[in-house]
């Protein structure tokens, strides 16, 4: 396998820019799977509009460097037309504005993503030993931002049939039922991004709207390749010290996902479902940014998770 390239410089083979005229919402597209859909959206030919807190000089409590306008200009390098908007997607009356703006400017809505997060994790931490605080803001976080951004582009979205919504997750809907999730805030919040998929399924249904859950694998977001002491060009150089790094995929990867879902002419079979970027990867037949097809949650459960030997051979 090479490097990998960053993601949407390289558009994936025989996929044309299919989605033009199409008008995308990635709600927390500042960095990690939020960008990386973002800019495949844009691979694609879509107008994205890019929201989150990080604009300019100014930072959200992640104190990350990465920023919308830097995720919009790389939509525009892709091909498509990025416009960032910067949204606190906790305050309604912002949300609202944001809506209004696109309604305004494009007189529609197809896509909309879910991607918003920027929670600190305490890792192992039981609900006694979390800081209540930080717990229930995960929640408002990871919750609260969803529901209310849904509450105001569903409206506009509905208006034209064959509208996606994705609530971007961690772990399939299968894997979460049978496994304690890092902590008990963390593990409450995921569980309820997947659940909000399935409601807003049966919600949006009558509309000829679709809605899916889609979780990455193990991601190499910004912040998980500077905690290995990594790039994106020299990731691989983490797998001596962690093996199963090796299953890994690029933000490309759930990118090329949820393209591949919008281009799909009978996406309602998806309805309701709980989804991976490696399972949808054997179904369209879309490669990660190298050429692989990894397939974490499958290795997890199989290799990982059981204690054997790190080996990728059939998983990527």
């Amino acid at each position: 396998m090479g490097a990998t390239a960053e993601p949407g410089t390289d558009g994936e083979p025989g996929l044309g820019p299919d989605l033009a005229g199409r008008v995308a919402l990635v709600a927390g597209g500042t960095r990690g799977a939020g960008r990386g859909i973002a800019v495949q959206l844009g691979a694609a030919g879509a107008t994205v509009y890019v929201t989150g807190r990080t604009s300019g000089d100014e930072r959200s409590e992640m104190d990350r460097p990465e920023t919308i306008e830097e995720t919009a200009a790389l939509v525009d390098a892709a091909g498509g037309r990025g416009i960032p908007v910067q949204v606190d997607h906790l305050v309604p009356d912002r949300v609202s504005a944001l809506l209004a703006r696109i309604a305004g400017e494009q007189g529609a809505l197809h896509i909309l993503v879910n991607d918003i997060w920027g929670a600190e994790i305490e890792w192992n931490r039981t609900v006694w030993e979390s800081s209540l605080d930080n717990g229930l803001h995960t929640l408002r976080q990871a919750v609260d931002t969803h529901a209310i951004t849904s509450h105001f582009a569903l409206p506009l979205l509905i208006e034209t049939p064959g509208g996606l919504v994705v609530e971007v997750t961690d772990g399939t809907d299968e894997y979460n039922a049978s496994h304690y999730r890092v902590s008990f805030f963390y593990d409450l919040a995921k569980a309820a991004v997947n659940r909000m998929a399935f409601a807003l399924a049966h919600e949006l249904a009558p509309h000829r709207a679709t809605a899916v859950a889609l979780t990455p694998g193990w991601l190499r977001s910004e912040a998980m390749l500077q905690a290995h002491g990594v790039t994106e060009a020299t990731w691989r150089d983490a797998i001596a010290r962690s093996p199963h790094f090796a299953v890994s995929e690029s933000p490309a990867y759930i990118g090329r996902a949820v393209a591949a879902l919008a281009r799909d002419p009978d996406m309602a079979r998806w309805n309701g479902k709980s989804l991976s970027s490696g399972q949808l990867a054997q179904v369209y037949g879309f490669t990660d940014a190298d050429g692989s097809r990894p397939d974490a949650w499958r290795y997890l459960t199989e290799v990982q998770n059981p204690g054997r030997p790190a080996d990728v051979t059939g998983y990527r």
